[in-house]
C-alpha cells in the first residue's frame, strides 16, 4: 500500500499531505506532475523543481512524472502514468475546481485508487487561515488576476495580506482567496513537519501584461535550530 500526494510545492497540497498524515493516512512519495504547457488546466507549472528539496526536508520520497505533450488527454495520461502500479490512496490538495476535481477521481477509479482530499468544499478563506495556523510559510510565486499587480510576487502570504485578498480593490474584480482559479500560485518555504526550511538564493521576476512569475533558479535547505523547530510549531 502506497500513499501518493500529488504536490506542486504550493498550500494546498502541501497542507493536504499533512492533513493526510494526521488523520491517519501517512504519505509515502510526493509524486509531481511536471507539463511542458504553463499554462496547464489540470497542473501547477511554477518552480516544480523545488518539491525535491521540500520532500528531503520531509523525509519523504519524490517523483516526477513528465507531462508528455499539450492537452487534456496528455495531461490525463501522465496522470494514471503516476498512479498506475500501486494501491493506497491518492491525495490532492483540491478545493473547488470541478474540473481537477472530476479528472482526478476518474483517473484515480481506473487504476483503482481511491482519493483522500480533505480540502475539498471548504470555504476558501477557511482553508487559508488554516494553512497558517499550522505553520505553514508561504510565498506568492505566480499572480494571474488584474487586481494583484507585481508588487505582490514574491509577497509573505499572512493574515493581513488574506484579509486583503478578501477585501479586494473596490474598482476591480476580487479573486478567488485561496488562489484556486489561478489567480495567485504559491511555494511553501518552511512548516512545522520540515527538519530544514527552504533558503531562495537566486530568482527572476518574469512579469508580462497578464501574469507576473517569480522563478527560482538556485535554492538550498538551511537546518532549523531546535528552538526554531519549537517555535514554529507553537
Amino acid at each position: 500500500m502506497t500513499v501518493t500526494a500529488l504536490v506542486s510545492g504550493g498550500k494546498d497540497s502541501i497542507y493536504a499531505a499533512y492533513l493526510a498524515e494526521t488523520q491517519g493516512r501517512p504519505v509515502d512519495e510526493l509524486v509531481v506532475l511536471q507539463p511542458d504547457d504553463p499554462d496547464s488546466m489540470m497542473f501547477h507549472t511554477p518552480n516544480l523543481g523545488l518539491v525535491r528539496l521540500q520532500a528531503e526536508a520531509w523525509g519523504k520520497a519524490h517523483r516526477v512524472v513528465p507531462v508528455r505533450g499539450r492537452g487534456e488527454e496528455a495531461e490525463l495520461a501522465a496522470l494514471e502514468e503516476a498512479l498506475a502500479g500501486r494501491t493506497g490512496w491518492v491525495v490532492a490538495g483540491a478545493i473547488e475546481s470541478s474540473y481537477q476535481w472530476a479528472r482526478l477521481l476518474r483517473v484515480a477509479g481506473t487504476v483503482g485508487r481511491p482519493v483522500y482530499a480533505p480540502l475539498w468544499r471548504k470555504a476558501p478563506g477557511r482553508v487559508v487561515r488554516e494553512e497558517l495556523a499550522a505553520g505553514l510559510v508561504v510565498r506568492l510565486v505566480h499572480l494571474a488576476a488584474d487586481s494583484l499587480d507585481p508588487d505582490f510576487l514574491g509577497r509573505l502570504l499572512d493574515p493581513p495580506l488574506l484579509e486583503e485578498l478578501e477585501r479586494g480593490p473596490p474598482a476591480r474584480a476580487r479573486v478567488h482567496v485561496a488562489g484556486e482559479g489561478g489567480e495567485y500560485e504559491t511555494l511553501v518555504v518552511d512548516a512545522p513537519f520540515w527538519s530544514e526550511r527552504l533558503e531562495l538564493d537566486e530568482v527572476d521576476r518574469d512579469v508580462r501584461a497578464t501574469t507576473s512569475t517569480l522563478r527560482v533558479r538556485k535554492a538550498h535547505l538551511v537546518a532549523k535550530t531546535r528552538g526554531a523547530r519549537e517555535a514554529s510549531r507553537s
